[in-house]
Protein backbone atom coordinates (compact mmCIF):
# COMPACT_ATOMS: atom_id res chain seq x y z
CA UNK A 1 0.00 0.00 0.00
CA UNK A 2 1.44 3.09 -1.17
CA UNK A 3 2.43 5.53 1.51
CA UNK A 4 0.22 9.01 2.27
CA UNK A 5 2.30 11.91 1.48
CA UNK A 6 0.60 15.00 2.94
CA UNK A 7 3.74 17.14 1.18
CA UNK A 8 3.54 15.74 -1.94
CA UNK A 9 -0.59 16.53 -1.86
CA UNK A 10 -0.32 20.02 -0.52
CA UNK A 11 2.35 20.22 -3.59
CA UNK A 12 -0.08 18.84 -5.97
CA UNK A 13 -2.92 20.87 -4.56
CA UNK A 14 -1.22 24.29 -4.77
CA UNK A 15 -0.13 23.53 -8.46
CA UNK A 16 -3.17 22.68 -9.51
CA UNK A 17 -4.56 26.45 -8.04
CA UNK A 18 -1.88 27.75 -9.57
CA UNK A 19 -2.88 26.56 -13.24
CA UNK A 20 -6.74 26.81 -12.72
CA UNK A 21 -8.13 30.11 -14.47
CA UNK A 22 -8.07 33.10 -13.14
CA UNK A 23 -11.67 34.73 -13.45
CA UNK A 24 -11.15 39.12 -13.91
CA UNK A 25 -13.94 41.12 -11.52
CA UNK A 26 -15.85 42.89 -14.58
CA UNK A 27 -17.83 46.20 -14.21
CA UNK A 28 -21.46 46.40 -14.44
CA UNK A 29 -21.59 49.43 -16.10
CA UNK A 30 -18.86 49.36 -18.62
CA UNK A 31 -18.56 45.16 -18.49
CA UNK A 32 -15.00 45.73 -18.85
CA UNK A 33 -12.50 44.04 -16.84
CA UNK A 34 -12.01 46.08 -14.16
CA UNK A 35 -8.30 47.00 -15.16
CA UNK A 36 -9.29 48.82 -18.14
CA UNK A 37 -12.98 50.03 -16.58
CA UNK A 38 -13.15 53.35 -18.11
CA UNK A 39 -15.97 54.84 -16.18
CA UNK A 40 -14.30 57.26 -14.19
CA UNK A 41 -13.55 58.69 -17.65
CA UNK A 42 -17.50 59.19 -18.25
CA UNK A 43 -19.17 62.77 -18.19
CA UNK A 44 -22.88 62.45 -19.74
CA UNK A 45 -24.43 65.57 -21.12
CA UNK A 46 -27.79 66.17 -23.24
CA UNK A 47 -27.01 66.43 -26.95
CA UNK A 48 -30.57 67.94 -28.02
CA UNK A 49 -30.72 65.05 -29.89
CA UNK A 50 -31.92 61.18 -29.64
CA UNK A 51 -29.73 58.79 -30.39
CA UNK A 52 -30.65 55.04 -31.05
CA UNK A 53 -27.93 52.66 -30.98
CA UNK A 54 -28.59 49.42 -32.90
CA UNK A 55 -25.94 47.36 -31.41
CA UNK A 56 -25.54 43.82 -33.21
CA UNK A 57 -25.01 40.70 -30.75
CA UNK A 58 -21.44 39.86 -31.45
CA UNK A 59 -20.39 43.93 -30.99
CA UNK A 60 -21.98 43.89 -27.43
CA UNK A 61 -20.51 41.16 -26.60
CA UNK A 62 -17.06 42.74 -27.03
CA UNK A 63 -15.34 44.56 -24.32
CA UNK A 64 -14.35 47.24 -26.14
CA UNK A 65 -17.59 48.34 -28.01
CA UNK A 66 -18.06 51.75 -28.35
CA UNK A 67 -21.61 52.35 -29.47
CA UNK A 68 -21.78 51.08 -25.09
CA UNK A 69 -19.39 53.80 -24.42
CA UNK A 70 -22.00 56.45 -26.60
CA UNK A 71 -24.82 55.60 -24.85
CA UNK A 72 -23.02 55.57 -21.43
CA UNK A 73 -22.02 59.32 -22.31
CA UNK A 74 -25.29 60.47 -24.04
CA UNK A 75 -28.42 61.26 -22.09
CA UNK A 76 -31.72 60.39 -23.78
CA UNK A 77 -29.93 57.89 -25.93
CA UNK A 78 -30.79 53.75 -26.42
CA UNK A 79 -29.13 51.30 -26.42
CA UNK A 80 -30.81 48.30 -28.37
CA UNK A 81 -29.31 45.08 -29.68
CA UNK A 82 -30.40 42.94 -32.13
CA UNK A 83 -29.95 42.23 -35.65
CA UNK A 84 -33.26 42.47 -38.07
CA UNK A 85 -35.15 45.03 -36.21
CA UNK A 86 -38.48 44.65 -37.99
CA UNK A 87 -40.89 43.55 -35.07
CA UNK A 88 -39.08 45.43 -32.36
CA UNK A 89 -41.18 46.82 -30.14
CA UNK A 90 -38.90 49.55 -28.84
CA UNK A 91 -37.33 50.45 -32.48
CA UNK A 92 -41.15 50.66 -33.70
CA UNK A 93 -42.27 52.48 -30.98
CA UNK A 94 -39.93 55.06 -31.56
CA UNK A 95 -40.19 55.65 -35.10
CA UNK A 96 -44.30 55.40 -35.00
CA UNK A 97 -43.80 58.36 -32.43
CA UNK A 98 -45.58 61.41 -34.39
CA UNK A 99 -43.11 63.68 -32.08
CA UNK A 100 -40.12 62.13 -33.82
CA UNK A 101 -38.11 62.97 -36.71
CA UNK A 102 -36.01 59.57 -37.78
CA UNK A 103 -32.88 59.83 -40.00
CA UNK A 104 -30.46 57.06 -40.01
CA UNK A 105 -26.50 57.73 -39.71
CA UNK A 106 -25.40 55.48 -42.37
CA UNK A 107 -22.97 55.83 -44.99
CA UNK A 108 -23.83 55.16 -49.14
CA UNK A 109 -24.62 56.03 -52.34
CA UNK A 110 -28.80 56.70 -50.62
CA UNK A 111 -26.88 58.52 -47.76
CA UNK A 112 -27.38 62.64 -47.79
CA UNK A 113 -23.76 63.59 -46.67
CA UNK A 114 -23.74 66.94 -44.51
CA UNK A 115 -20.38 67.50 -44.31
CA UNK A 116 -20.21 69.97 -46.98
CA UNK A 117 -23.88 71.52 -46.40
CA UNK A 118 -24.32 75.23 -45.07
CA UNK A 119 -26.34 76.14 -41.68
CA UNK A 120 -29.37 76.84 -43.63
CA UNK A 121 -29.36 73.92 -45.79
CA UNK A 122 -28.59 72.05 -42.50
CA UNK A 123 -31.65 73.29 -40.92
CA UNK A 124 -34.24 72.05 -43.70
CA UNK A 125 -33.10 68.75 -43.15
CA UNK A 126 -34.17 68.74 -39.48
CA UNK A 127 -37.63 70.40 -38.02
CA UNK A 128 -37.98 72.37 -35.31
CA UNK A 129 -41.02 71.00 -34.02
CA UNK A 130 -39.99 67.69 -33.88
CA UNK A 131 -37.21 65.35 -31.53
CA UNK A 132 -34.60 64.73 -34.29
CA UNK A 133 -33.92 60.74 -34.43
CA UNK A 134 -30.96 59.30 -34.88
CA UNK A 135 -31.06 55.72 -35.61
CA UNK A 136 -26.83 54.64 -35.23
CA UNK A 137 -26.01 50.93 -36.38
CA UNK A 138 -23.22 49.76 -34.55
CA UNK A 139 -21.48 46.60 -35.65
CA UNK A 140 -18.48 45.59 -38.63
CA UNK A 141 -19.46 46.90 -42.07
CA UNK A 142 -20.69 43.14 -42.81
CA UNK A 143 -22.78 43.14 -39.77
CA UNK A 144 -24.40 46.67 -39.79
CA UNK A 145 -25.53 45.79 -44.00
CA UNK A 146 -26.91 42.81 -43.29
CA UNK A 147 -28.62 44.69 -40.11
CA UNK A 148 -30.24 47.19 -42.77
CA UNK A 149 -30.49 44.87 -45.17
CA UNK A 150 -33.05 42.68 -42.85
CA UNK A 151 -34.86 45.53 -41.03
CA UNK A 152 -37.56 46.09 -42.90
CA UNK A 153 -38.92 48.88 -40.36
CA UNK A 154 -35.86 51.08 -41.33
CA UNK A 155 -35.69 50.79 -45.29
CA UNK A 156 -37.46 54.47 -45.85
CA UNK A 157 -35.97 56.45 -43.23
CA UNK A 158 -33.36 59.27 -44.37
CA UNK A 159 -29.75 58.51 -44.34
CA UNK A 160 -27.66 60.69 -43.10
CA UNK A 161 -23.26 60.54 -43.83
CA UNK A 162 -20.01 62.34 -43.65
CA UNK A 163 -16.57 62.68 -44.99
CA UNK A 164 -14.19 62.40 -41.74
CA UNK A 165 -12.18 65.14 -40.73
CA UNK A 166 -9.45 63.04 -39.29
CA UNK A 167 -8.18 59.53 -39.27
CA UNK A 168 -9.67 56.82 -36.18
CA UNK A 169 -8.10 57.05 -33.00
CA UNK A 170 -8.97 53.76 -32.60
CA UNK A 171 -5.75 52.23 -32.15
CA UNK A 172 -6.46 48.99 -30.57
CA UNK A 173 -8.50 47.83 -33.66
CA UNK A 174 -7.74 47.71 -36.69
CA UNK A 175 -9.98 49.57 -39.00
CA UNK A 176 -11.16 48.23 -42.32
CA UNK A 177 -10.26 51.36 -44.43
CA UNK A 178 -8.69 54.99 -43.97
CA UNK A 179 -12.54 56.34 -43.81
CA UNK A 180 -13.88 54.05 -41.53
CA UNK A 181 -14.28 55.57 -37.90
CA UNK A 182 -15.71 53.92 -34.55
CA UNK A 183 -19.80 54.31 -33.61
CA UNK A 184 -18.63 57.12 -30.93
CA UNK A 185 -16.33 58.92 -33.29
CA UNK A 186 -18.90 59.17 -36.08
CA UNK A 187 -21.42 60.37 -33.78
CA UNK A 188 -19.39 63.02 -32.27
CA UNK A 189 -18.50 63.58 -35.50
CA UNK A 190 -22.42 63.68 -36.19
CA UNK A 191 -23.45 66.89 -33.63
CA UNK A 192 -20.15 68.48 -34.96
CA UNK A 193 -21.73 68.97 -37.86
CA UNK A 194 -25.19 68.87 -37.42
CA UNK A 195 -25.57 69.83 -33.42
CA UNK A 196 -26.38 73.92 -34.37
CA UNK A 197 -28.98 73.11 -36.54
CA UNK A 198 -30.66 70.65 -33.92
CA UNK A 199 -30.75 72.48 -31.38
CA UNK A 200 -27.44 71.88 -29.71
CA UNK A 201 -24.89 74.42 -28.99
CA UNK A 202 -21.43 73.07 -30.21
CA UNK A 203 -19.64 75.77 -29.24
CA UNK A 204 -20.05 74.35 -25.51
CA UNK A 205 -17.43 71.69 -26.52
CA UNK A 206 -19.77 69.08 -24.48
CA UNK A 207 -19.54 66.38 -27.02
CA UNK A 208 -15.75 66.08 -27.08
CA UNK A 209 -16.95 64.31 -23.14
CA UNK A 210 -17.28 61.02 -26.49
CA UNK A 211 -14.22 61.53 -27.34
CA UNK A 212 -12.43 61.90 -23.77
CA UNK A 213 -14.00 58.97 -22.99
CA UNK A 214 -12.62 56.84 -25.95
CA UNK A 215 -9.39 58.69 -25.74
CA UNK A 216 -9.15 57.14 -22.51
CA UNK A 217 -10.46 54.02 -22.69
CA UNK A 218 -7.78 53.60 -25.98
CA UNK A 219 -4.94 54.99 -23.73
CA UNK A 220 -5.92 52.21 -20.88
CA UNK A 221 -5.81 49.76 -23.74
CA UNK A 222 -2.42 50.36 -24.91
CA UNK A 223 -0.69 50.75 -21.52
CA UNK A 224 -2.01 47.33 -20.89
CA UNK A 225 -0.31 46.03 -24.03
CA UNK A 226 3.05 47.57 -23.19
CA UNK A 227 2.79 46.02 -20.24
CA UNK A 228 2.25 42.44 -21.01
CA UNK A 229 4.00 42.96 -24.45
Amino acid sequence: MKKYNLQTYLQNKQMQQNAAPVYRSMCKTCMCPEFSCYCQAVHSFNPQIQFVILIHPIEYNRRIATGRMSHLVLEGSHLIKGQDYSANAQVNNLLSDPNNHALILYPGRLSTNVTAMGNEEKMLLFPKDKKITFFVIDGTWATARKMIRQSQNLQSIPRICFSPSSPSNFRVRKQPAAHCVSTIEAIHETIELVGDACGFQTVTRQHDRLLYAFDFMVERQLEFVKKFA
